[in-house]
């Protein structure tokens, strides 16, 4: 991938999987955009504050954002989105191209914070987060939004999720 100045990546022929280009920039205690968790598959340093990482088709990950100005925070953001593959409907997101299927979108400190306390809680289970199944980010996204308790997800409902993948590969 080349860099350009917008960091728009550069066009893709139709012969290889299509990756989703995620920009991350980071301007200390201004704006921080970064990747919580995810399996990226390339990286491109535009300079020294800002990069962009690129995922394969069907991978999870999560983008934070966050930014303030000289009166205190502005913009506090997660999404959990799967990048998408070729001829697959998609929601465009600020940051992310082409843009993906978003499995959560919260906004506001304190609820983004709950789901960083969630992402901590399946990893001290040992659950990697970009595995987990989609329905449980799905879950989070509805009960936050309707300011409702969320069910934790379990080794035993990410076992189910990892056979039910079995079944269907």
């Amino acid at each position: 991938m080349r860099a350009t100045s917008d960091a728009d990546p550069a066009p893709q022929s139709n012969a290889g999987p299509l990756l989703t280009h995620v920009e991350l920039t980071w301007l200390e205690g201004r704006i921080e955009h970064w990747i919580r968790f995810g399996r990226d598959v390339g990286e491109t340093i535009l300079d020294r504050r800002r990069r962009v990482l690129s995922f394969a088709p069907r991978s999870v990950f999560a983008f934070v954002r966050w930014a303030a100005n000289d009166f205190g925070t502005i913009i506090s953001r997660i999404d959990i989105v799967r990048s998408i593959d070729r001829g697959e409907a998609y929601q465009t997101l600020p940051f992310v191209r082409p843009g993906g299927d978003i499995l959560l979108r919260i906004s506001g400190w304190p609820k983004v914070e709950r789901v960083l306390q969630a992402i901590d809680a399946m990893e001290a289970l040992g659950i990697d987060p970009t595995d987990a199944a989609p329905d449980h980010w799905r879950h989070l996204h509805n009960r936050f939004v309707a300011g409702l308790p969320s069910r934790s997800y379990s080794r035993e409902q990410h076992r189910a999720w990892l056979l039910r993948q079995r079944l269907v590969s």
